[in-house]
């Protein structure tokens, strides 16, 4: 029974990764659509949205806004990281195609192994380092390294790959500190937001009701990944799901293809079938060494 109930929670824990997929690969599509907005100007209405959602989160909790002692230092570090690499993921789906702008942000566990040595003294296993090298080898198919500016534009995808990683380590920091979810998501989205309202105030752009539009259910569906990311790891350890997160992949192909007309070239396809099948491999890896301990 109890093995069947296991078995069920991590069926739900799937499907729930798979839900904050599809909501974030709908925020990438938005994103895109709200067409000539500066990249700082989206990012602080992505953000304002998601702190107004958090704040309101946060208001209903015993412990309101209070925040950890000895946190604060982390809580900047994720921000600053995560800010900083959310705005050139916004750059990069702006340039090159909606897949191609996905799969070098999910670069970031990649990168989260080399931060973790950094930030939580962590020694990565020759597995990891293997894996590392294996992914790096599928974003270079992706960038396609070239004079071209499509090329910068792809180096500053895998660049903001590289600011969520270092987010992501510092939130698992914060989390064996015991910081609560609500207060670094609440944390970062007004950090992010005040990062960059002075860019954006200097620079605003006046939107359509057809932009505003766009924008505000790129908020929407970046606080829906945010839930159901949030609630899919209370039913399974993220070793166990993660890897389904990259289903963002294909749901951003199929609006790259349908919306856009965007259709990958070869060496992108070769690329993302490097990057999933070395994170699958890996979580394959994970979950048989876990099973004969």
């Amino acid at each position: 029974m109890n093995e069947i109930s296991t078995r069920h929670k991590a069926a739900i824990g799937i499907g729930l990764v798979i839900a904050d997929s599809f909501f974030f690969s709908l925020m990438t599509l938005f994103v895109r659509l709200t067409g000539d907005i500066p990249t700082i100007q989206k990012c602080f209405f992505r953000n304002a949205f998601a702190a107004l959602i958090a704040v309101a989160a946060l208001s209903r909790t015993e412990e309101k806004f209070h925040i950890r002692k000895g946190s604060l230092p982390g809580l900047l570090a994720r921000s600053i990281s995560g800010g900083l690499g959310m705005i050139l993921n916004f750059y990069a789906i702006d340039r090159i195609g909606l897949a191609d702008a996905n799969i070098l942000n999910k670069m970031s566990p990649f990168f989260a192994i080399i931060a973790s040595i950094f930030i939580l003294k962590e020694i990565p296993k020759r597995s990891d380092w293997i894996a590392v090298v294996i992914a790096f080898i599928g974003a270079v198919f992706i960038i396609k390294p070239s004079a071209n500016m499509a090329s910068v534009y792809a180096l500053f995808g895998l660049i903001g790959g590289l600011g969520a990683g270092i987010a992501y380590t510092f939130v698992r920091k914060l989390g064996q500190q015991g910081e609560r979810g609500p207060v670094i998501v609440a944390f970062f989205s007004i950090f992010t937001s005040l990062l960059c309202l002075p860019s954006m105030i200097i620079d605003f752009h006046p939107m359509s009701r057809l932009q505003w539009l766009f924008m505000i259910l790129a908020g929407l569906s970046a606080a829906g990944g945010q839930f159901t990311v949030t609630a899919a790891y209370k039913y399974a350890p993220a070793k166990n799901i993660s890897v389904f997160d990259y289903a963002q992949v294909l749901f951003a192909s199929i609006w790259g293809a349908v919306i856009f007309d965007e259709l990958p070239d070869r060496f992108s396809v070769i690329g993302y079938v490097i990057v999933i099948s070395c994170a699958v491999g890996r979580w394959a890896y994970l979950m048989r060494s876990e099973r004969s301990r």
